[in-house]
């Protein structure tokens, strides 16, 4: 008789491996994509993010949540987060792994309009750096949001060539220095953003915000802000970039924490939003309060400034939610594959067969479509290349992170009630539930994005650029090649709003399809356009038909 308080049948979980070795959907996604790319650095980072001590500073820091001080024990204004020392643990790894603007710092980037390097490393440095951020994602997700901006702003700052030439050494080191000081005294800053309004949200031409002109100095036209800012994210970066209302119009402005003389920018936070997920990045409310700042760029300017950055954040949520969805498949196949039940293990049963499958299939389409996307930064001196950055970000963004909560709830089923409790290595699965919605809402929800893809088809040639993207995959099957023949005359009807999520969708399925077809076994590219694109498929995961090779699919999907 088996005692009591014996522990059977639960399974170790999964710790102390290698996040790149194991992925093969990423890895062959990059040799699609990046062949010359070498990846010892993603190996050497995939063992250090799999490893139990990494796994236990991401839970310390998202249990010990920041803590914001307005005041000193005298009265003065700090306006300081703090933060748990496993905070500051992973923003130095994610840093020294060059996640944050190391791309920019690539030869010849620091003229407005560059040239790529040649082919090799330095010509996949958005690459290499996505693939990257996906794996850190599959550790901790919200330490990123620093990380991220600081890599959606650092190209924006060569509208002010005096503060790029002082701030961007710095913004591409990978020292991580937390303390509050002058940027002088710093080897490696940070920067945030700093857009929306509550009055506006996503309408940013709705802001309030002010900017009185305040003279000149050695970084051009100086400003003096007053107004508010809704969400501002990760507010001890050292800099912010921010919208407000110039006499010509919205305009960018760059606001720094510390000022010349050392003292603190007027820039009062006011409160830590209290969110559903994201625990370990403090996002807050500020006002400011007559804050000094530097234009950056044109008066009235500001939105199309905004749109590019925002390019650059959206392909981090597009990656973010691959990596999310790729550590919960992770721990539902470690789960499944010791778990007994009814005389197997779940893992050999038919039913969780067909759902790991069919989650293994979405995790790697999104991460195809991720790095593709991530490749079309790297080659913007190619005209379909540009195209096809300015397409597949909205789709990108839009069906990736839709589709990532119904993934983490499925996996989260996985695992039964493990998965819904907190703690233990398993617990890591709520942590997943709860960030995904972010990445689906934050730089521009659903309808932004369908919007947005409204506007390129405007632009461009949309038609022609994904007709020469998907030629490779005609002929593979005959429902994929039915979408793609449908495809240009969609685009170029394109007129309703109603019909615009429909488009990206549907572009986004054909894209991932056409690179599946390129770079991932045959029984999986089968299998998902039987599926999500023949219509072989219900309306919940686990739905895949009886013809699915469940074996290859499943065998490759293993951590």
């Amino acid at each position: 008789m088996t005692p009591t308080h014996e522990v059977v049948n639960q399974p170790q979980p999964l710790a102390g491996y290698n996040l790149f070795d194991g992925n093969r959907g990423l890895r062959d996604a990059l040799k699609f994509n990046a062949p010359a790319l070498d990846v010892a650095e993603l190996s050497s980072l995939g063992a250090t993010l799999g490893s139990a001590q990494m796994q236990t500073h991401a839970r310390l820091a998202n249990v010990h949540t920041p803590q914001l001080h307005t005041h000193d024990r005298f009265g003065r204004r700090v306006d300081e987060v703090e933060f748990h020392p496993s905070y500051h643990v992973l923003m130095r790894a994610a840093v020294e792994a060059g996640l944050h603007g190391t791309p920019w710092a690539r030869e010849g980037e620091k003229s407005p309009h560059p040239s790529p390097p040649p082919e090799g490393e330095g010509a996949n440095a958005h690459v290499l750096r996505a693939a990257g951020f996906m794996l850190f994602t599959e550790l901790e997700p919200s330490i990123l949001c620093p990380i991220s901006m600081t890599y959606a702003v650092t190209p924006a700052l060569r509208g002010n060539a005096a503060i790029y030439n002082d701030w961007g050494p710095r913004l591409t080191s990978r020292a991580y220095d937390p303390q509050l000081k002058h940027w002088r005294d710093k080897a490696g800053v940070t920067m945030g953003m700093g857009m929306t309004e509550k009055q506006g949200g996503s309408d940013v031409r709705a802001n309030t915000t002010v900017a009185v002109p305040d003279g000149e100095d050695a970084w051009g036209k100086r400003y003096r802000i007053t107004g508010h800012k809704w969400f501002f994210s990760a507010p001890m970066c050292d800099a912010f970039l921010v919208l407000a209302q110039a006499p010509a119009g919205l305009t960018c402005f760059f606001l720094p924490r510390v000022l010349e003389d050392g003292s603190l920018n007027a820039i009062h936070i006011q409160r830590l939003k209290d969110k559903l997920g994201n625990k370990a990045n403090a996002s807050s409310e500020v006002e400011f309060h007559s804050a000094q700042a530097w234009l950056v760029g044109d008066e009235g300017r500001g939105v199309p400034q905004i749109l590019e950055m925002g390019t650059m954040t959206r392909l981090d949520c597009a990656l973010g939610t691959s990596g999310l969805m790729r550590q919960a498949l992770s721990i539902a196949l470690n789960h499944c594959s010791q778990r007994l039940a009814f005389g197997k293990r779940l893992i050999e049963q038919p039913l969780m067969r067909n759902v790991l499958a069919d989650l293994a299939l979405e995790s790697e389409a999104a991460t195809a479509l991720s790095i593709r996307l991530a490749r079309a930064f790297d080659r913007s001196s190619d005209e379909h290349e540009r195209v096809m950055a300015r397409v597949l970000t909205p789709i990108s963004k839009f069906w990736i992170c839709k589709r990532g909560s119904h993934f983490a709830q499925e996996a989260m089923e996985c695992l039964g009630g493990n998965g819904y409790v907190e703690e233990g290595g398993e617990g890591i699965m709520a942590r997943i539930y709860r960030e995904m919605p972010l990445n689906s809402i934050w730089e521009g929800a659903g309808n932004i994005m369908s919007l947005d893809l409204m506007r390129a088809l405007r632009k461009a040639d949309v038609a022609a650029a994904l007709a020469a993207e998907l030629a490779p995959a005609k002929g593979a099957h005959a429902a994929l090649d039915r979408m793609i023949a449908s495809l240009p005359m969609r685009v170029e009807e394109m007129a309703s709003e109603m019909h615009a999520r429909r488009l990206a969708q549907d572009v986004a399925l054909a894209v991932q399809a056409a690179l599946l077809f390129q770079s991932a076994p045959a029984p999986l590219f089968a299998a998902f356009c039987d599926s999500r694109i023949a219509g072989n498929w219900g309306h919940a995961f686990g739905t895949l038909g009886a013809a699915t090779d469940f074996d290859t699919i499943i065998e490759r999907a293993m951590p």
